[in-house]
């Protein structure tokens, strides 16, 4: 089933060139958009069972033979991130149709829209796929031109400074990955991926560590890695709740991908794990210190995002089997988590008018619906028993314990302080916004229903910036309990699911399944 390996890339491509051009059709548009990306979650699910009974697959694009062509892998953690990927991308699609039908934007916000978001799934699920060097390079760089687009919808102040930032510190990174990409070809002749396992070998170790130091570099911006994350919190906050929560979810986990499949395929034997063990546990303190002190809920969960990035460096920092897998099976779990949060605090915005905690109060009784919401998921991101976060950080501890290091421990003792920051955190979010005594601005029960009424009297914001007391809508709802039940499903199927993440570690440790598919007989 090889054929089915370029479909989440080419699916996407063909639908935004389709809903391109059906501009100003905004139901053709929907239509065309929720099509393609529920044929690409089941595409990747076939693509999941196919590489997880038979190896990684392995498609040569246009028919040109490695390694002179580009090809595309999925092996089972590329295919386990596209179905994750690809459910979440449709649920935040689901979740934009119902905003923007309930806003009177019944081009969600803008016709522009459903191209962009076509383009920015293909870009992701091209960097999944990527078989070398260069090509993943252009997945980023569709990621980097989509996202821009989606993060300055509305053209508001705010967003545009944001956005600027964005495209800066990206184009930075990208420009650091590109010379990474040249020092690489002019070191070795190639860039794909399977033949760089044995060329890299062959190099002096200072100049080997050159090339993962740079690659590492260019990756850990994307990622958000602390110190190179100070960008985030100013940019994902002020963009369309929607667009959040895509972003949260997906665009630093790419970043997170790219590190995971370059340290274990390219970059054996741990030469950086002191580095990656020192930015986890700073990534993991500094990140939930910085959510502590926010008063606004969208950029305490860009700091919680930042944060949380730490536990998934720590399993990859470990270099053992265990430690590799938890991280996986935790970027799994964050992917889910952290999407359902940002979307569930989009609901709180339009609620309750703000996602400052200060403006905020009684929704618990207000919406008992919305409070389920943010309560599940906020429980889970806290890794409170028996949710999938809890078991995802107990896989990573007793990888920490395993190793038996200096560093290893004080990676537990790390990890085990930013679960108990994150988990004030959230219960402080929810005292503040959720239990306390309605806020002076809040609308009572009874005003909820006049303010729908009078709400298209007023101009909504393109963003989706909602009207206190507004009533929440079922498409919006919809989509952010499934990726509540989600959430929940993970945690039912962790052993199943652990046992994907360890067969995907020890594969990608033993770095021979992914030679030998892309070159059964051998690396030339």
């Amino acid at each position: 089933m090889t054929y089915l390996v370029p479909l989440p890339v080419v699916m996407p491509l063909l639908g935004a060139a389709l809903t391109l051009l059906l501009l100003g059709r905004p139901h053709a548009q929907r239509w065309v958009s929720l099509t393609v990306l529920t044929a690409t979650v089941a595409v990747s699910a076939a693509l999941l069972v196919q590489s997880s009974l038979h190896g990684p697959l392995v498609v040569e694009v246009g028919g040109w033979v490695a390694p002179l062509g580009i090809v595309l892998v999925a092996d089972q953690l590329a295919a386990l991130m596209l179905v994750v990927s690809a459910a979440v991308t449709l649920c935040v699609l689901v979740y934009s149709i119902g905003q923007g039908m309930a806003d009177g934007h019944e081009e969600t916000p803008l016709s522009v829209y459903h191209p962009t978001y076509l383009v920015l799934t293909a870009g992701v699920c091209n960097a999944f796929l990527s078989g070398d060097l260069f090509n993943l390079y252009v997945g980023f760089e569709i990621l980097l031109v989509a996202s821009y687009v989606l993060l300055t919808l509305g053209s508001t102040e705010n967003r545009i400074r944001a956005g600027t930032t964005y495209v800066v510190v990206s184009l930075l990174s990208s420009v650091i990955f590109l010379i990474a990409i040249g020092l690489v070809y002019a070191s070795t002749g190639t860039l794909n991926l399977a033949q760089l396992v044995e060329r890299l070998d062959t190099l002096p170790d200072d100049l080997r560590l050159v090339l993962q130091g740079m690659l590492l570099l260019a990756f850990g911006i994307k990622a958000a890695v602390f110190p190179l994350s100070a960008w985030l919190p100013d940019s994902y906050p002020t963009a369309p709740a929607p667009v959040t929560a895509v972003f949260a979810g997906l665009l630093t986990k790419v970043g997170v991908y790219a590190i995971i499949r370059t340290e274990t395929l390219l970059f054996p034997g741990g030469r950086t794990a002191t580095l990656l063990l020192v930015t986890a546990v700073l990534t993991m303190v500094v990140g939930i210190l910085g959510a502590v002190a926010q008063s606004d809920i969208k950029r305490l969960l860009s700091f919680t995002l930042i944060s949380h990035i730490g536990y998934m460096l720590f399993g990859v920092g470990l270099t053992s089997s265990l430690g590799l897998s938890a991280a996986i099976f935790y970027v799994v779990h964050h992917i889910t988590i952290q999407t359902t949060l940002f979307l569930a605090a989009g609901l709180v915005e339009r609620r309750g008018g703000s996602t400052a905690l200060d403006r905020l109060g009684g929704l618990a009784r207000l919406s008992p619906l919305l409070a389920v919401l943010f309560f599940v998921p906020a429980l889970n991101l806290a890794g409170i028993p028996p949710f999938s976060g809890f078991l995802g950080k107990l896989g990573l501890i007793q990888a920490g314990v395993d190793d038996g290091g200096v560093l290893a421990w004080i990676l537990v003792a790390g990890g085990l302080i930013t679960s108990l920051l994150t988990l004030y955190a959230i219960a402080r979010v929810w005292n503040l916004a959720f239990w306390r005594t309605p806020h002076a601005d809040m609308p009572a029960d009874d005003d909820a229903e006049q303010a729908a009424r009078t709400e298209g009297a007023v101009e909504p914001d393109r963003g989706g910036g909602g009207q206190p007391g507004a009533v929440l809508p079922k498409l919006m709802i919809a989509p952010t309990l499934a990726l509540v039940v989600l959430g929940l499903v993970l945690t039912v199927v962790a052993g199943p699911l652990f046992d994907l993440s360890t067969d995907a570690a020890d594969d990608l440790l033993r770095r021979t399944p992914y030679v030998d598919a892309v070159f059964p007989g051998g690396a030339p």
